[in-house]
């Protein structure tokens, strides 16, 4: 059974993962916070928010199509 925080954390989840995928890294950061303040330990969550500001930092090209490149192990 999933309890009203699990699901309030993945909606926001989901939200900046929309957002993410489409570019808008701001917005998505602030979404993946928000997860994180309901459970730290959210992997996914706490992922998505360290790739969104490395993109913010150094921008994808425009033709990515959202996956991620590890650039080192």
């Amino acid at each position: 059974m999933i309890t009203l925080e699990q699901k309030e954390l993945l909606n926001h989840y989901n939200s900046g993962l929309e957002l993410y995928k489409n570019r808008k890294f701001d917005e998505a950061i602030t979404f993946f916070e928000k997860a994180m303040s309901i459970n730290s330990n959210d992997g996914p969550s706490k992922l998505y928010l360290e790739r969104c500001k490395a993109f913010k930092e150094t921008p994808p090209p425009d033709d990515w199509d959202g996956v991620f490149t590890m650039k080192t192990k």
